[in-house]
């Protein structure tokens, strides 16, 4: 059965663009497209699309507001249309925080593959969003109360690594705004193209008691700091001079990303090994089972996002399902699962 999309953009270009590649590999089916908020409502009520892709600049009522509003009345799973602008990438983020389940940024002239990967990209995220759970999102779950621990105990040493990709956003912030303040440094790969990292980073750092930042090859990984992948840049733990530090290289794509989760965790299975905790959140694919395995059978304690918390139970299923976590637990429960197995890395030490 094919997924119904409708397309929400005020330009007519942008809308026969959007509509012409969605339909390519004949399992999506534009259903509609409207021109503005005031049409959208209209139109999700007619055809009830599967999935909505919506523009953030629009006349009237803007594409957040409209959000809101949606995700408040009839929640929809959404994909945002975004802008590569440091406005539009803060406009994003909080797209992804007010429920819309993944963004594509609109293609520039230069970038690599040009409209054709732009296509390839937006059917995908289309296809995850179609299998997303925004309904269970919405209906909103409790806030977890803070950890109870007030110290992650952490012998010296000590690393956390965290890999997501669609719905990441939100369960990555879920996370780090649990984990106490002294705990280890912590690396996180997550999905997300060039030219949006840096402003996620930032977001993180402005609603999290923990420093958090995009990281820079060669940085020195610190204690209470979180270090964010570059965008288009894969991210790995190396050991200089006795130190954890980051590097960052534009090598090949792995399980088709980069940053990739794989890449991360295997260099935190190798250069970390039993002193590493580590989780899989929210995405879809596989990235990041293989690399969790590995950090595994280093001897590191590794958590899975359940499949009732995960916005799309993918890669936390495939590691799961390939032996790569210890155990699984809802999203708001990961902090202290990771925090409590620092405390038992501190005592065995």
């Amino acid at each position: 059965m094919s997924i119904k999309v409708l397309v929400v953009d005020d330009s007519a270009l942008i809308r026969e663009v959007l509509a012409r590649m969605l339909t390519r590999d004949g399992d999506i089916n534009v259903v509609g497209t409207a021109v503005d908020p005031n049409d959208a409502r209209e139109k999700i009520k007619q055809f009830n699309p599967d999935v909505v892709t919506l523009d953030i600049e629009m006349p009237g009522m803007n594409g957040l507001q409209f959000l809101d509003k949606l995700m408040r009345l009839r929640p929809t799973p959404v994909v945002m249309v975004s802008t590569l602008t440091k406005k539009g990438a803060s406009e994003t983020l909080l797209a992804l925080e007010l429920g819309a389940v993944d963004f594509v940024a609109k293609p520039s002239a230069e970038a690599e593959g040009g409209i054709e990967a732009f296509g390839a990209n937006l059917r995908d995220k289309i296809r995850a969003a179609a299998k997303s759970d925004v309904r269970g999102r919405s209906s909103g779950r409790a806030e977890a109360p803070k950890v109870a621990i007030k110290t992650a105990a952490a012998p010296s040493g000590a690393l956390i690594a965290i890999g997501a990709s669609t719905g990441g956003v939100e369960a990555i912030r879920a996370v780090l705004a649990h984990m106490p303040v002294d705990c280890p440094p912590i690396v996180i790969a997550q999905h997300m193209p060039a030219g949006f990292t840096s402003r996620f980073a930032a977001r993180l750092d402005e609603i999290c008691d923990l420093k958090v930042v995009e990281a820079e090859d060669r940085m020195p990984l610190l204690a209470g700091h979180a270090y964010v992948a570059r965008g288009d840049y894969h991210l790995r733990v190396e050991r200089s001079s006795g130190q954890l530090k980051a590097r960052l290289t534009q090598d090949n794509l792995e399980s088709g990303h980069r940053p990739s989760v794989d890449v991360l965790f295997e260099s935190v299975a190798k250069t970390v090994g039993p002193m590493a905790v580590g989780a899989i959140l929210t995405g879809m694919g596989r990235d990041g089972a293989r690399g969790l395995k590995l950090m595994r059978d280093a001897g590191a304690y590794t958590v899975g996002q359940s499949q009732a918390s995960a916005l799309v139970y993918g890669m936390p299923r495939v590691a799961f399902e390939e032996g790569a976590v210890v155990e699984q637990a809802p999203v708001e429960a990961i902090a202290a699962r990771l925090a409590n197995a620092l405390v038992r890395l501190k005592s065995a030490a």
